[in-house]
Parts: structure tokens; C-alpha cells; sequence
């Protein structure tokens, strides 16, 4: 099934840390396996990709600036960005100025 997503429509909800939008979801457009999100973060404000057992996660940078911290280290990126996590695997994006981010996590069959 074929399902058109209007990410313009999609709800954004204010968080301790920026905001964000569900845009994929089984309750959304009948997603089994996957959830996506749009984040938008401030300058300075931070999400963390969690390490998450058993799932994948996919980060692409949509606008902006920011610092990507992996393993410790930190990575200046900006738009075209991305960043495949795997099982276990975390990240976390802050802000450098205005920043969107697109963010997936899938579960295997």
C-alpha cells in the first residue's frame, strides 16, 4: 500500500529539547516495522539517537548547521548529512543555529 505523507500537515510537538513531528507510524499510515520523525533543533538545544537493542536508526540532516558527537567525537555537518546507526548503536546532534533532521528507526522482520 502506497500512502502519501504531507510532513507539512504532521503534527509538531514542543520537547524539552526542540521539537519534532511523527511522520511515519503504524498508527499514521500503517508502518509495521519503522517509525520516522522530523526534528527541528535550536541553537545550542540537543537530540540523542539512544542506543536502541535490536533496531536500526537513519540521521539525515535536512537544513541547517550542527555538530554530530559519535563514539565521543564530535563532527561539524550540515544539509546531505547522514548517518546509519546500527543495533546498540547512539548519537546525538546539537544545534548550531537552526538545524532540521530527519530521523528513522527500523525494526527486522
Amino acid at each position: 500500500m502506497i500512502t502519501f505523507i504531507d510532513t507539512a500537515a504532521c503534527e509538531r510537538k514542543s520537547l524539552d529539547q526542540g521539537e519534532a513531528a511523527e511522520m511515519v507510524s503504524k498508527a499514521l499510515c500503517g508502518a509495521e516495522q519503522m517509525t520516522a520523525h522530523l526534528r527541528w533543533l535550536s541553537e545550542g538545544e540537543h537530540f540523542d539517537a539512544k542506543p536502541l537493542s535490536g533496531s536500526h536508526q537513519l540521521l539525515y540532516m535536512l537544513e541547517g548547521a550542527g555538530v554530530m558527537t559519535l563514539w565521543g567525537k564530535d563532527y561539524e555537518v550540515g544539509p546531505g548529512a547522514g548517518l546509519y546507526l546500527g543495533p546498540g548503536e547512539g548519537a546525538s546532534f546539537r544545534g548550531a543555529g537552526a538545524l532540521k533532521a530527519f530521523h528513522l528507526i527500523g525494526a527486522p522482520a
